[in-house]
C-alpha cells in the first residue's frame, strides 16, 4: 500500500527536478522513492557492517604473541 505525502519546494528547484525527471523518463515521485530506498539500503548496510566490526573488536584477535621473559631477551638479536 502506498501513501501520499506533501512536499514544499522552492519553485526554481521544482522546475529543475521536473526537467530532470522528464530527461530520465520518470516521475518526481518515482525518483524520490528510489532515492529514499537507496538511502535506507545504505544505512542498513552500514549498520550491519558496523555491528560486525564491533563484534570482531570485542572478540579480539589471537596474534600468538608472548612477551619476552626479560629485558635481555627483548634486546637479543
Amino acid at each position: 500500500m502506498k501513501s501520499n505525502i506533501t512536499l514544499k519546494l522552492d519553485a526554481a528547484l521544482l522546475r529543475e527536478i521536473r526537467i530532470l525527471a522528464a530527461e530520465e523518463g520518470t516521475s518526481i515521485s518515482a525518483m524520490l522513492a528510489a532515492r529514499l530506498e537507496q538511502i535506507l539500503r545504505e544505512r542498513k548496510s552500514y549498520d550491519r557492517s558496523r555491528r560486525r566490526a564491533l563484534a570482531r573488536l570485542r572478540e579480539g584477535m589471537n596474534l600468538s604473541w608472548t612477551p619476552p621473559r626479560s629485558r635481555d631477551e627483548l634486546y637479543e638479536r
